[in-house]
């Protein structure tokens, strides 16, 4: 079985410094010290095994092996065919469907994404868990980013708080609009009813939705959205309160007659790879049913 691990080769700068400094530097927590350390990782220096004390030389080759990582009891893998749009030992980038819930629930507990990932990684020998940085309701379509390991993940969310994870979708609104590009600025919450709906509410926390719009036809428009925040059903909620409910979304008072499920889509993701050090951006077409009503 195949195990995570991070390996450099000391540079003159980086010399004289203990092992535990080194990895501060390369943002490896306490935490995942004391993982690798109790739980059956490994540091080794030129192939010998060292504890975080160690005095680092100029071109010692440092290599951090991370424990096994499973998943959680009763998360099971299925061979469910994935739409891998990019894959490398670190994340994984793929196209979800529409009806696809990200991760299993009480209503949904099989067919996920996340089971689709623990049966790829199967298949690859590989021993992880399901690490999703950018999640999407069940009926949205689109990108998602994956990553392959706790620390990876760790990394991947800490650039999200930092809105260094941009993404942009497309959707079809009721009505039309009338601006053509506009910044939604209200605070949603939990609705005191539901556990499953938002609203938009002074208690709320802050949420900000960018659009513009591409078109314009008989009875919807066509939107092209970037979220600021990321509050559960931000687009849907913000969409609804302006009286533009989201094509399919009846939860949110869309009407069903031309789409049967949300009319959103993630069409774009960017992201900074923290390994390859540098800028990816991925992108990905409307699906059938929404290039299907244009």
């Amino acid at each position: 079985m195949t195990r995570f691990q991070l390996q450099w080769q000391v540079t003159e700068r980086e010399a004289n410094k203990i092992i535990k400094d080194f990895l501060k530097e390369k943002q490896i927590s306490k935490a995942a010290l004391t993982d690798i350390k109790f739980n059956g990782g490994f540091i080794s220096v030129n192939g010998m095994e060292q504890t975080v004390r160690y005095l680092l030389k100029q071109g010692d080759m440092l290599t951090i092996g991370f424990p096994f990582e499973y998943p959680s009891e009763g998360m099971k893998g299925e061979w469910i065919p994935l739409h891998i749009l990019y894959e490398d030992d670190f994340i994984l980038v793929v196209n979800k469907p529409a009806g696809m819930s990200t991760i299993p629930s009480r209503e949904h507990p099989i067919g996920s994404l996340a089971n689709a990932l623990i049966g790829h990684y199967e298949k690859k020998g590989l021993k992880a868990t399901a690490h999703i940085v950018t999640r999407l309701d069940r009926d949205t379509s689109g990108i998602v980013l994956i990553a392959k390991h706790r620390h990876v993940h760790h990394l991947l969310s800490e650039q999200q708080k930092a809105k260094g994870v941009k993404r942009v979708y497309e959707a079809f609104a009721e009505g039309v609009f009338s601006n053509r590009i506009g910044v939604i600025d209200q605070p949603i919450a939990r609705k005191k009813d539901s556990i499953i709906e938002r609203e938009v509410s002074p208690d709320g926390q802050v949420a900000r939705t960018q659009y513009e719009v591409i078109a314009c036809y008989q009875s919807f428009s066509h939107l092209k959205l970037q979220l600021e925040t990321g509050r559960t059903h931000q687009i849907r909620v913000h969409l609804s309160y302006l009286g533009h409910p989201l094509l399919g979304d009846d939860l949110y008072g869309g009407k069903i007659n031309l789409m049967n499920r949300q009319a959103l889509h993630c069409c774009e993701l960017s992201f900074y790879h923290p390994f390859l050090d540098k800028h990816l951006t991925f992108q990905q077409e409307l699906p059938e049913d929404m290039r299907k009503l244009i």
